[in-house]
């Protein structure tokens, strides 16, 4: 039977919500108050890491191995070459319990990956320089998605199988039970059977009093580098994404991709950020600590001009689990997000997943991970001292 939903936020997590809801044949309203993948979302950026390593935690491997095949198939579908199959490579110490943890958890799902000495490392990427006692994983299928272009095209395809796309800023609803309507900020109410708030780090403001101080945005800067002239070494193939846990902070970069530059951040919980009114103007505390890296790691770009800078944020939950649940005041209100820097690539199959729960499907199965109940108040202070 045919229903007409409301999805709120054009992210990744959201179009593809409403995208799925679609394809099964239902009427889905799409809304965002900046538009798809805006320079103030958290799927605003040029590019996301693919990857299906993540330890121990074998619902985040399955997740990636399901969402790969769907990026592929749209992509395909679109006919426009958004996934770059550069390789992810992850390093950390030679005794790390995450590289076991992420073999065992790959060999479960079937996954193409070897493990790396730092001798083989060094082999393969004489540009980088390691210290001892490291090693790696290596996933080839993996790489980079161009997150913003890839968001524009499948809101567009949403368009052109029949669902809209509205420009609106919606308010909080009001009441218990049944939600039969919500209001814009104009005061037009929209209708609907059932509706999802997908709105990434505006969760928190949008229910202050359920997700206030559960889901909370912390401001994340990235650098690019500029890499010398006609020099191949920190382009792919001949350089791999890369996540290097092996030092005091967990840093990851992209190799040189559609000549945006070589990309640098550190994936550590920056200050509580606001997604409206933040300044996106980046810290010299940030450009040094960058630059500190790259030097030790890729001592050939210690001279090299900076490009191009990005202020994001990720919304974060405390245990940086994904956020999928009912609201608990309303019966056909459903919320999608806490994507915690890591999102991005699982956007089809969490579309996949908030769809089934929306139009009460049996699969795919609970996560009770994902739960608001398993969600802990955490105070904002401790994304400062993560620094």
């Amino acid at each position: 039977m045919e229903r007409r939903f409301v999805v709120v936020g054009a992210g990744v997590f959201g179009s593809w919500t409403a995208y799925i809801l679609r394809r099964l044949g239902h009427e889905v309203l799409l809304l965002d108050q900046y538009g798809p993948a805006n320079s103030r979302a958290s799927s605003g950026g040029e590019t996301r890491i693919i990857r299906a390593g993540y330890g121990p935690k074998q619902v985040y491997t399955n997740l990636a191995v399901r969402a790969l095949p769907l990026w592929v198939s749209f992509f395909e579908k679109i006919g426009r070459p958004l996934l770059y199959r550069t390789g992810v490579l992850w390093l950390d110490g030679d005794d790390s319990p995450y590289v076991q943890g992420s073999d065992d958890a790959l060999r479960s799902a079937g996954v193409d990956h070897e493990l790396l000495s730092q001798e083989e490392i060094e082999r393969r990427y004489p540009q980088m320089r390691l210290e001892s006692h490291v090693a790696g994983l290596f996933e080839p299928q993996a790489g980079a998605i161009l997150a913003r272009q890839a968001v524009h095209a499948l809101v567009d395809d949403f368009v052109n199988l029949g669902g809209v796309y509205h420009h609106a800023e919606i308010m909080q609803p009001a009441g218990n039970g049944h939600l039969a309507a919500v209001r814009t900020a104009s005061g037009e109410q929209i209708h609907g059977d059932a509706f999802v708030f997908a709105c990434g780090p505006w969760l928190g403001k949008v229910f202050p009093d359920l997700l206030g101080s559960k889901v909370i945005p912390s401001r994340q800067e990235v650098i690019f580098f500029g890499i010398p002239p006609g020099d191949k070494r920190f382009s792919t193939p001949q350089l791999p994404i890369w996540i290097d846990c092996s030092g005091p902070r967990k840093v990851y970069g992209l190799p040189d991709l559609d000549g945006r530059g070589f990309k640098v951040a550190c994936d550590v919980h920056g200050e509580p950020f606001d997604p409206d009114n933040g300044e996106r103007i980046v810290s010299q505390k940030g450009v040094s600590r960058a630059r500190e890296y790259v030097t030790r790691r890729f001592p050939a770009l210690a001279d090299a001009p900076i490009v191009e800078t990005r202020v994001c944020q990720y919304e974060n939950t405390d245990n940086v689990d994904f956020l999928i649940d009912r609201h608990t005041d309303f019966e056909n209100l459903w919320l999608v997000g806490g994507g915690s820097g890591h999102g991005f690539k699982h956007g089809p199959a969490i579309g996949e997943y908030a769809a089934a729960r929306v139009t009460g499907s049996a699969t795919p199965a609970i996560e009770e991970r994902f739960s608001i109940a398993s969600k802990q108040e955490f105070d904002p202070r401790i994304l400062r001292s993560s620094l």
